[in-house]
């Protein structure tokens, strides 16, 4: 049976591990590699694989109906930031890091996920008002997610500034209450 491995934050994973690439190559028939994520390109995606499973993807795209025009420019971002953004992710995953060391004091936090990369994954003590926990960060210009089921999501990325990390830690360490 052949694998696929959807390696839309593969990046992200082989930037934290410093895993050679080529382990995952040998692993998976196809890898789908998402060069927006994490890298910046406006769009952007290629599927990496044999030439017979390349192949066979190209035919069932034009099967159904796709087709890319103008693919140089996207391939030109793509390259780009391979070559510029890759060395970015580290400070993503430092920034991620000191997010989750801040929450992990807070005493309204439940709970903070290990944190490896730039995904920051937490919950508030069950007494605690998510909605109004969140419209707080709103109100700040601070935008999360919640997951639902009480967890709460924050991500870092290439367009997330030093400014806008320390004014994030900044109103993290000063709320006793969000109320």
């Amino acid at each position: 049976m052949a694998l696929h491995l959807d390696g839309a934050r593969l990046w992200n994973a082989l930037e934290f591990t410093k895993d050679n690439p080529k382990i995952y190559g040998s692993l998976f028939e196809t890898i789908s590699l998402c060069f927006s994520k994490g890298l910046g390109c406006p769009v952007g995606s290629v599927l990496v694989g044999s030439n017979s499973a390349i192949k066979e993807a190209i035919r069932i795209r034009k099967i159904l109906g796709g087709g890319m025009r103008q693919a140089g420019y996207l391939a030109a971002a793509g390259s780009y930031a391979l070559n510029y953004h890759r060395k970015d992710l580290t400070e993503d995953h430092r920034r991620a890091k000191e997010i989750s060391e801040c929450l992990f004091k807070l005493d309204f936090i439940n709970k903070v996920q290990p944190v490896e990369t730039n995904i920051i994954i937490f919950s508030l003590n069950p007494k605690e008002n998510e909605t109004k926990f969140i419209k707080y960060l709103r109100d700040n210009q601070i935008l999360i997610m919640g997951l639902g089921k009480g967890k709460l999501r924050i991500v870092t990325h290439r367009n997330y500034t030093e400014e806008q990390h320390e004014y994030l830690l900044t109103i993290l360490t000063k709320m006793k209450t969000y109320a």
